[in-house]
């Protein structure tokens, strides 16, 4: 049985009021129909508030929408009498807008309107308000405090006229010019006993080679182009190649001088034909055919770095194959732990100008630097990754340096008497009783 109060439910309704059309008291025609777009005609009220109590509705605009794409506001702002509260007109936003700089973020379960200003990232820009999305500045440029336009990036390098360039630089010709007064030194006193006595001959081509170490640093400062980014790695690997090549030459200088006694021996005319010292041009040409396959393959090249300082694009000497540098690099280190050895087991030898000690410490003290380079250059970026290279350049010769050269110049500078035969002399017989 029907019942006129059943529920029915809206599904059922939907047809029924989709075909309903009908023509109100103002003479406009409606339908529900949902395609259909039905004009549309609404009057703006003002509710002015009077002293006694009163209240007037004053019409102070129109809305009217004859299509989805002709729809059209009119509002006269003159005529809205807002409360005395207000100082000016109210705007109706959830929130403030977003100004050049930031970006909006929608926040979520609530309406569209309704966000958050969030400041661009540290390498992007907005330049207009209620920016959904920050742009990103180009390589060459960076964006300003106001994070609302970019700048362009001051092209820089390590320079012989900043401060760590310029520190660097003095230390590099300081000992440059010391090295030069010791080579000055053991050429004027040539003929001493302690001079002759450690082969003058690979003491004057490890104190050249040396002098070369402290200028091929220079090599790493100023403004990179293609030529010293080609000599600055290939010059420091053929250099050093030669200064520890050297210093293995006279390490086993010393062992065949102090293990061979019988003159008619073989060892004991190489020792005298000076066949340690063709160690040097074989390591030296292993080195160079090295660097010949790095310079064949992938040569190091002038290369820009964006992105270590801020506002700045570093100038950099790039290494090509980081693999190549690292087979110079190993070498050397293969080369420095053979000299270090070799001197290591030659220590205790007797002489009174025994030098296998002052060569094991200098090979320790450059074994040390180098192994100390290489976390520190990997956690290093920009300038810093090249003065950290520098720095181990001239720190490791000025151990090679200071640890083989100065003890004998003290001796031929400040203690003479124990640098001449009669000193030897009376050395040998106190050491003998």
């Amino acid at each position: 049985m029907f019942s006129p109060f059943s529920i029915v439910p809206p599904l059922q309704l939907h047809p029924l009021l989709r075909e309903i059309q009908f023509t109100n008291s103002a003479g406009e025609d409606v339908s529900f129909h949902e395609m259909r777009f039905h004009m549309a005609h609404y009057d703006i009220h003002n509710i002015v508030n009077f002293p006694a109590g009163f209240r007037l509705l004053i019409k102070i605009g129109e809305f009217s929408s004859e299509s989805k794409h002709d729809q059209s506001l009119v509002l006269n702002e003159e005529m809205i009498e807002w409360p005395v509260a207000f100082m000016e007109t109210p705007q109706s936003l959830c929130s403030q807008r977003c100004g050049p700089g930031f970006r909006k973020i929608p926040q979520e379960g609530r309406p569209v309107c309704c966000y958050t200003c969030v400041v661009c990232p540290e390498r992007d820009i907005s330049n207009h308000t209620d920016a959904e999305q920050c742009i990103p500045c180009a390589d060459h440029e960076y964006p300003n405090l106001e994070r609302n336009h970019c700048l362009p990036k001051l092209v820089t390098f390590l320079g012989f006229e900043e401060f760590l360039g310029m520190a660097l630089t003095c230390m590099g010709l300081c000992f440059s010019v010391l090295t030069a007064a010791v080579l000055w030194v053991f050429v004027k006193h040539r003929d001493t006993p302690i001079v002759k006595a450690n082969n003058r001959t690979l003491s004057y081509i490890l104190l050249i080679a040396l002098l070369l170490c402290f200028l091929c640093s220079l090599l790493f400062l100023g403004r990179p182009n293609t030529a010293t980014c080609l000599l600055q790695q290939i010059a420091f690997g053929l250099v050093f190649t030669v200064a520890v090549s050297t210093v293995l030459a006279k390490t086993i200088t010393v062992i065949l001088a102090f293990k061979v006694t019988k003159p008619g021996r073989t060892i004991r005319r190489l020792l005298v034909s000076g066949a340690s010292n063709s160690v040097i041009p074989i390591y030296f040409l292993i080195q160079l055919v090295l660097c010949g396959i790095w310079l064949g393959t992938s040569p190091p090249f002038i290369d820009t770095d964006a992105h270590s300082e801020h506002g700045h694009i570093i100038l950099v000497c790039n290494k090509g194959s980081t693999t190549a540098f690292y087979c110079v690099l190993g070498y050397l280190g293969s080369l420095a732990l053979a000299s270090f050895t070799v001197a290591f087991l030659a220590r205790n030898l007797p002489d009174t100008f025994n030098e296998a000690k002052f060569l094991t410490f200098s090979m320790l003290v450059f074994c040390s630097v180098w192994v100390t380079f290489l976390p520190v250059y990997h956690s290093t970026k920009g300038k810093v990754m090249v003065a950290v290279e520098v720095f181990s350049i001239l720190a490791s010769s000025a151990g090679l340096l200071g640890c083989i050269f100065f003890p004998k110049c003290y001796i031929i500078l400040l203690r003479p008497e124990r640098n001449s035969l009669k000193g030897l002399q009376k050395r040998l017989s106190s050491k003998g009783s």
